[in-house]
């Protein structure tokens, strides 16, 4: 009785090896090759066995469960987005997924976005967990250590990569950090006798001269004109910021009474510079305000291609309105 018992264990076990080398070393079969799949963050062994089934990457969870245990690495397993390009025996793919060769996803801030345009990007976002969804602008700057009260102008517009899943909050931070150094490389740099307090003053600068630049050749001298006026104590009028101002109420048409009505962003009837940035400046636009083009102008109308005329005195500037303008109104 005990050799029979012992002759079924023994043909067990070899059974048992037999599949598990199977197993182990046959490529599984997937939908189509190159194929992805996603893992998500926070998954444990057996969440991650199930994605692998829904992804109809394997048949079943328990093998490959069992396979990634006796490996010993349960607890080593990687979230994000994984690309095959061919199909993978499970050893193969147990070892893909914890190292961790995962294909990113990314995303891209825009130079002159706004801060609610920036959410709504990453809201849109599939692969990012939107984790700031329910949150107030000030809660999400408390999130991400930022020191403002305000967030608009405060990321830096570039592409980010990511692993899937990963939370808005920490593409956030990072956008926050990229601005914190740009800004700070930025304010090194400057003329110490140009009429700025602080860094934040650069970025609100910045901001206005990336809203107002059809062309990048352009910035320094978009710069150069409200730096000028800012020394002689004139007023920017600068019409971004007046929509700025107006909210959800501009309906896309600028009107001389919007021009008329005060807000903090009107700079046509407030002196100075408005209270906060109005947008996301690149590092083009940080450039320029703070190395503006020395120039004597004090006034720049729109040529209708994206170029402005510049002029150094009033007269001057009417008879660019008359030509670009009028005419072609």
């Amino acid at each position: 009785m005990i050799k029979k018992l012992l002759r079924l264990l023994v043909l067990a076990l070899l059974l048992t090896a037999g599949w598990t080398i199977y197993f182990v070393a046959t490529p599984l079969q997937l939908p189509e090759t190159p194929y992805g799949f996603t893992l998500k963050h926070g998954s444990t062994l057996r969440g991650v066995a199930r994605q692998l089934v829904d992804a109809n990457v394997l048949k079943e969870p328990w093998s490959f469960t069992v396979l990634v245990r006796v490996l010993g690495k349960a607890r080593e397993l990687k979230a994000g987005n994984y690309y095959l390009e061919k199909n993978p025996t499970p050893l193969q793919l147990s070892r893909m997924i914890t190292r961790g060769d995962v294909s990113q996803s990314e995303i891209a801030l825009i130079e002159g976005w706004s801060f609610k345009r920036m959410r709504q990007a990453l809201d849109e976002h599939q692969a990012i967990r939107h984790d700031s969804a329910p949150l107030s602008e000030r809660e999400i700057l408390k999130q991400i250590g930022a020191r403002e009260t305000l967030a608009e102008g405060l990321f830096f517009p570039d592409t980010y990569y990511f692993s899937s899943g990963m939370s808005d909050l920490d593409i956030l931070r990072r956008a926050y950090q990229a601005m914190q150094k740009r800004l700070e490389a930025a304010w090194a740099e400057r003329d110490p006798l140009l009429p700025y307090h602080t860094p934040y003053e650069v970025l609100i600068m910045a901001s206005i001269v990336e809203k107002e630049t059809g062309q990048a050749s352009e910035r320094p001298m978009i710069a150069g004109v409200f730096v000028n006026r800012l020394r002689i104590n004139m007023r920017l009028q600068t019409d971004p910021t007046v929509i700025y101002g107006l909210g959800e109420s501009f309906d896309g048409n600028l009107r001389r009474a919007d021009l008329l009505a005060d807000t903090p962003y009107n700079t046509y009837t407030r002196y100075g510079l408005p209270p906060g940035p109005i947008a996301m400046p690149g590092w083009g636009a940080l450039q320029a305000a703070v190395q503006p083009a020395a120039t004597r102008a004090l006034y720049f109308v729109g040529k209708g291609d994206g170029t402005h005329k510049f002029s150094s005195n009033l007269a001057e500037h009417n008879l660019a309105v008359a030509r670009y303008q009028l005419n072609r109104k």
